[in-house]
């Protein structure tokens, strides 16, 4: 088995990571390319909203005696949009505790 090493090409690196070879992010169109974080943020906490609203509206028909939704499809929704909540919430947790542990960080 021939095992060799190739060298290190910190070019190709810096670009892998979408950065310019000064560490400045490569622009796109106008945009940061690192904007794709707040982007799928956003995107997540869309979809955590749209699942508790669907789960209410879920709910109010079940108390309307709507025939066509049963009480198990709500359970099972509501259950989803508590556990949606809940990682949204450990996911703030752990982001205010980054930023706190970074600003009491001594420079």
């Amino acid at each position: 088995m021939n095992v060799t090493l190739k060298p290190f090409d910190f070019a190709q690196a810096v670009a892998r990571a979408g950065l310019a070879v000064n560490g400045q992010p490569l622009q796109k169109g106008g945009a940061v390319a690192g904007a794709g974080f707040q982007q799928a943020l956003t995107q997540a906490l869309g979809a955590v909203s749209k699942s508790q609203l669907d789960a209410g509206a879920m709910q109010r028909e079940v108390q309307l005696d709507n025939p066509t939704v049963s009480l198990e499809q709500t359970m099972v929704a509501m259950q989803k949009a508590q556990i949606g909540f809940q990682a949204t919430l450990q996911v703030r947790n752990k982001l205010v505790q980054a930023y706190s542990d970074i600003m009491a960080m001594q420079v």
